[in-house]
Parts: C-alpha cells; structure tokens; sequence
C-alpha cells in the first residue's frame, strides 16, 4: 500500500474529529509533482511554502492540545487529592482513564505526521538534491509535535493517579 492511502486510512481510522488537524500529504504530494515538472525555483518555493504552512499547522494543533492537557491534568491531579467516596472514585477513574487514551492519541497523533513528513521530504529529496532534505529533517526534528516528552510526563502523572486511586493490594 502507498504511503499516501496508508495516511489517510490511519488518520480517518486515528481521530475522525482531527481529520483536518493531520498533515496534508495528499496535498503537498501535489505540489512536489507540480514542482518536479515545472522545475523552477517558483514552483520549488512554493512546495516549502506549503510544507511550512502544514508544518504551522500541525504544531498549532499540537501545541494547543498540549496546553489543553496540562489544565486537564491538574485538574484531576486536584481531584484525586480531594475525592469523597467511592462512587467518586470510580467516576474519577473513568475520566482519567478516558484522558489517558486522548493523550495516547495525540501521541499517535505526533508519530503519523512525522512519518508523512519525513516521506515527503524523501520524495523531495530525490527531485530536489540532498541539501534540502538534510535542512527540512533537521527542521523537521526541532518541531513541538515531535518533542514528546511533555506529553510522556502527563501519560505518566495519569498513571501515578491511578495508582493511588487504586485500592492497596492486600494479603
């Protein structure tokens, strides 16, 4: 299967809601072909236009879901220090359960976008010349979407929630 069906069927299967969040490969493969028949440096211009504008995109996206989840996080952390009963509790843990799968999807989220951005970096690479791969990967890597380790912290705090709503494990 290409590449480009592979993104689409990930990302219709990934968070339908997100669909327009994800990297628009379809799109910037066109503009590469466009680029590679027209062979001009307007045309070239225009594909890293593009490229940047979903690159904007994606880490807009990221960025402000990010933020979103910070908030969400404390305010279960908060939570789970003050909750009242078990009834509680078990909503409690439902939500946060919930939270932590969302968190997993804007992982998954993060890796589908830089595999597409690195395949069509590669099929620029081949039309383009190396130096212009070596620059957008390296670019590529100093982007927020790729810089997980935020988003580890918060899957990790979810799971220090769980563990101490859980019920210590008796004889």
């Amino acid at each position: 299967m290409k590449h480009g069906k592979r993104h689409r069927a990930e990302v219709a299967r990934s968070l339908p809601e997100w669909e327009r969040k994800f990297l628009s490969y379809k799109a910037l493969k066109r503009k590469l072909k466009l680029t590679h028949r027209a062979r001009s440096g307007t045309e070239d211009t225009g594909f890293k236009q593009s490229l940047n504008r979903e690159l904007d995109k994606v880490n807009t996206f990221y960025l402000d879901k990010e933020e979103d989840y910070i908030i969400m996080f404390r305010e279960l952390e908060c939570r789970a220090e003050n909750r009242n009963g078990t009834e509680e509790m078990l909503e409690l843990k439902r939500e946060v359960l919930d939270f932590y799968s969302e968190m997993v999807m804007l992982l998954h989220y993060s890796v589908i976008n830089f595999a597409g951005l690195v395949k069509i970096v590669k099929k620029h690479n081949k039309r383009a010349g190396g130096a212009v791969y070596s620059w957008h990967m390296h670019r590529v890597l100093q982007q927020p979407f790729f810089s997980t380790e935020l988003l580890y912290n918060l899957i990790r705090g979810c799971e220090a929630i769980l563990e101490h709503l859980s019920p210590p494990n008796g004889p």
